[in-house]
């Protein structure tokens, strides 16, 4: 029996698993639990695969090799990419509360852009306009919530490369600072680049930040204040004096004294190129 292409209809099974270096069972498993398959099937023809259907699958490949879930890619794949810029999806998202219609989308455009874009195109954007509803009095706290703990699952999909303990990358929130998620976004664009972060998250007292500097020593440490009340000097200043390298992140700093040896990180752009 023929597996190539058939001249008025598609490709059999078999081929398009040869082409995408997959096995037939995988196929015909995607087929029967995520409907993707043959999007053409005519009473008594086998069914063919259109040069279509083989460009989904395509992506749904690239994306289970990229350490998606199968029923992740499929979900992905049937998710339009918003717009680069257009957040109106996600904002109407967020306020329906529908976390999985956040995640579909904030994983389409991560798989499709990468933790940069996703940041500065969709999400910053997106939080701005809670934050200006806030100020109109639509009370969407919880929206707010909601989208920032959807970012931060997406996020997590991306793993933390190995880490040696003699030169980790270490990153913290302040005592009194609950604002992790811009934390969690450097995380996932260094893991992107290969680049491993050790995330110690919101609210860390300063004795544990000095632990943290002698533990993984020589140690570099990025430290998060997203309001002056928590840029606290103090810490900078400990965690200096333990041996770190030491930078400040936020707008939390901005009218800080720091010492000349701690330097600033202004964007994630400057992040990047300041830790790697």
């Amino acid at each position: 029996m023929s597996t190539g292409p058939d001249a008025e209809v598609g490709f059999t099974v078999r081929a398009v698993a040869d082409r995408l270096g997959v096995p037939t069972a995988t196929l015909r498993s995607w087929n029967q639990r995520y409907h993707l398959g043959p999007s053409d099937h005519e009473p008594g023809r086998h069914r063919l695969y259109t040069a279509a259907d083989i460009a989904v699958l395509e992506r749904v490949v690239a994306l289970v090799r990229a350490g998606a879930s199968p029923a992740r890619a499929a979900a992905a794949v049937r998710v339009p990419v918003p717009a680069p810029g257009d957040r109106s999806a996600l904002v109407a998202a967020a306020f329906a509360f529908d976390g999985v219609r956040l995640g579909d989308l904030l994983t389409a455009y991560l798989d499709r852009h990468g933790v940069g874009a996703l940041w500065a195109d969709l999400c910053r954007p997106a939080f701005a306009d809670l934050v200006s509803a806030q100020q109109r009095g639509d009370g969407c706290i919880d929206v707010e919530h909601l989208l920032s703990w959807s970012v931060t699952a997406v996020l997590l999909r991306i793993p933390t490369p190995w880490v040696d303990s003699g030169s980790a990358i270490v990153l913290a929130c302040t005592s009194g600072e609950a604002h992790a998620l811009p934390l969690e976004v450097l995380r996932a664009a260094l893991a992107e680049r290969g680049r491993a972060a050790l995330m110690l998250g919101a609210n860390v007292p300063v004795d544990a930040l000095v632990d943290a500097a002698t533990r993984t020593a020589p140690a570099t440490l990025v430290l998060w204040s997203q309001q002056e009340s928590t840029a606290l000097v103090s810490a900078a200043e400990a965690c200096v004096a333990a041996g770190a390298r030491v930078f400040a992140a936020g707008p939390g700093w901005a009218s800080a004294r720091l010492p000349e040896q701690v330097g600033t990180l202004a964007d994630l752009e400057g992040a990047l190129a300041a830790l790697q």
